[in-house]
């Protein structure tokens, strides 16, 4: 059976409230718990960097995804056990699909939108079947669930969408969400 890879998106800013940064340690954490490899940007900051301390504070496997040009002091984790390169952030986002069996968005800016999506939109068009989780923590996501209520009521999304991914507003119902979905993986 392939290992089983929980792609995390999530910003990269260290200047947001610490509930958010605990909440991708503990995404890692869990991850990790479950023997499942967390799969990321590779970023030494923010949602990202915190998403791999978590994993590899709990002996978890990981997987950073970068385009050559993040090869820069202070942009990457250092000590991630396994950091893939590519040439553009279009094949960092496709090999970060390809190494996943489950998604799920944390709070972050436009580039963690645009990675949210691209995956329900593959969904839509029925392109790719796994389970996507939009992590709203702190309500975080409130304004873009309204905003896509808007686009529904307007006639340019339609409702079953919803039905594509899942909003939780805990880590631990993310991983509710995510044991009954996914099998379970051996220990190690």
């Amino acid at each position: 059976m392939r290992q089983i890879g929980i792609c995390v998106y999530g910003g990269a800013s260290n200047h947001v409230d610490e509930v958010y940064l605990k909440t991708a340690y503990q995404i890692g954490e869990e991850i990790a718990k479950r023997n499942w490899t967390l799969v990321n940007g590779a970023g030494d900051t923010g949602m990202m960097g915190n998403a791999i301390r978590g994993a590899k504070a709990t002996n978890g496997n990981t997987i950073g995804v970068a385009p050559f040009f993040f090869r820069q002091p202070g942009v990457l984790y250092q000590e991630g056990e396994e950091t893939l390169y590519t040439r553009t952030m279009r094949e960092r986002k496709a090999f970060m699909e390809s190494l996943s069996s489950a998604f799920i968005t944390t709070p972050g800016g436009i580039g963690t939108l645009e990675e949210f999506y691209e995956i329900l939109t593959l969904k839509q068009l029925q392109q790719l079947d796994l389970p996507l989780i939009l992590l709203n923590t702190n309500h975080y996501y409130d304004g873009l669930l309204k905003m896509m209520q808007g686009m529904t009521q307007a006639g340019f999304i339609d409702q079953s969408v919803y039905d594509l991914f899942k909003v939780c507003l805990t880590v631990e119902e993310a991983f509710e969400y995510l044991d009954q979905q996914l099998p379970v993986s051996p220990t190690k």
